[in-house]
């Protein structure tokens, strides 16, 4: 009976150790899933990544305004949109501002236009790795929700487009950063259909992706949402 035990007693052995190790893999692969990116361990990660440069984020630290020689020459800024065409506003086109506001809002460019604005010329970081330099004039999102009463308990803002549903969410400080603005002109027009016309986000504090162009809401939330690529992996809070 002797043999016979030492033969079978390492099969169990053997079985639980694959098993342990099958078990292992099968978690990996399921915390790593690329196509949940806000679940398992990366989305830990990304959690993780958001609250250090969350951190690291000051407020008061300004990107450097370029002088007017170091502008990318006209029809050389790389123009991006989803839709298959430039897409174009539609008729009777308003801003739509909501969520946790006092003073919902739908406002014309024209209303827009008349909130205080500011400008600044600084250069654009695209996640592909070029950059580009343009001037930039528009309303400070900061005096937009100063504009509908946006609570200050609402730590995030979401952005939607007409942009065949492009959208993305940001953290309040970076929303509220002197140099974030709704940008309705470009190098001393107005905005082009090609660079998100009639209003777009602009930004010296986030990759160039999380800049929603062909605006048309800005809600004020409780909690974070995601955004177009970011709910195709890429990183949500985006900072420079």
């Amino acid at each position: 009976m002797a043999p016979r035990h030492l033969i079978l007693a390492p099969r169990p052995r053997l079985l639980t150790r694959r098993t342990a190790l099958l078990g292992a893999a099968t978690l990996t692969a399921a915390a790593c899933d690329s196509a949940r990116p806000r679940a398992g361990f990366l989305g830990a990660m990304e959690r993780v990544n958001a609250r250090l440069q969350a951190a690291l984020f000051d407020e008061n630290q300004l990107a450097p305004e370029l002088p007017p020689e170091e502008a990318t020459p006209p029809g050389a800024f790389p123009q991006y949109f989803i839709s298959d065409a430039v897409p174009l506003a539609p008729p009777g086109w308003t801003l739509r501002v909501g969520g946790m506001v006092a003073r919902p809002a739908r406002l014309t460019l024209e209303e827009l236009q008349r909130l205080p604005s500011t400008q600044y010329r600084i250069r654009h970081h695209c996640v592909e790795g070029w950059s580009a330099v343009a001037s930039w004039h528009g309303v400070r999102l900061r005096d937009l929700a100063e504009y509908v009463g946006a609570d200050p308990a609402a730590p995030y803002v979401e952005l939607r487009s007409f942009d065949s549903g492009y959208w993305s969410s940001w953290d309040r400080p970076s929303a509220f950063h002197p140099q974030t603005m709704l940008a309705y002109g470009m190098n001393g027009q107005p905005l082009p259909p090609e660079h998100g016309a009639p209003l777009r986000l602009y930004s010296a504090v986030k990759l160039g992706y999380k800049m929603v162009k062909y605006l048309t809401e800005v809600n004020f939330l409780p909690q974070p949402t995601s955004g177009y690529w970011e709910e195709r992996g890429y990183e949500w809070y985006a900072g420079l």
